[in-house]
């Protein structure tokens, strides 16, 4: 018998390798702003942002570019947008991406983000996120993961896609999607993540026909 699994319903999502360069002029970058005060204060971000955590910041534009950063993001998003729509943008602009230093007992709670496209990813993880109090067997641990949610759960479509964070892991998904990340316990080290929000052309994204 021959069989062929379609997956075609839900949200469509992107990981991608951020590259090695890339990764490290980011963390030596966000080194040099945890030193700088003064800097520090200019770009925080906190209280505009759902998270629960030590320190958030706007990474800068100029920087961003300079890098490389905004190249990757827009690299990604338009091959994902070709394959998924066979439609080429011509538009790409990052509205915001900023900085997330999460320590233990810190968390994000249930949230969305705004434009189109959006995306999560990790610059430094802890060797161990923690585990349960108590036993629990083969139960899986979630402390400090990233879990996408979207609809409710039911038979054959699960509502969760749970992330385990490895370092250089980023995740592209529609701005719409809900995410959280629970608190991590067991360690002082830190578990850095990077975000970004951006638009694409409003012809593609428009799927209710308006263009």
């Amino acid at each position: 018998m021959e069989a062929k699994f379609i997956k075609t319903f839900g949200p469509s999502i992107v990981k991608a390798k951020i590259p090695e360069k890339l990764l490290n002029d980011l963390n030596e970058y966000v080194d040099k702003i945890i030193e700088d005060k003064e800097k520090a204060k200019k770009l925080d971000l906190g209280p505009k942002l759902a998270g629960d955590v030590t320190q958030e910041f706007q990474l800068e534009g100029e920087f961003a570019k300079k890098i490389g950063w905004l190249g990757f993001l827009a690299n990604v998003t338009s091959q994902w947008i070709k394959f998924e729509t066979g439609k080429k943008i011509t538009e790409f602009n990052v509205t915001s991406s900023w900085i997330v230093r999460q320590f233990k007992n810190e968390y994000n709670p249930i949230h969305w983000h705004s434009g189109h496209i959006s995306g999560a990813g990790f610059l430094k993880v802890p060797k161990t996120l923690g585990s349960h109090l108590q036993d629990k067997g083969d139960k899986k641990y979630s402390g400090g993961n990233l879990n996408l949610i979207h609809g409710s759960n039911m038979f054959l479509s699960r509502s969760m896609y749970e992330i385990k964070p490895e370092v250089g892991d980023f995740y592209f998904f529609p701005h719409y999607v809900m995410h959280t990340v629970y608190p991590f316990k067991g360690t002082e080290e830190e578990r850095r993540s990077i975000s970004f929000n951006a638009t694409i052309d409003e012809r593609i994204y428009d799927v209710y026909g308006k263009y």
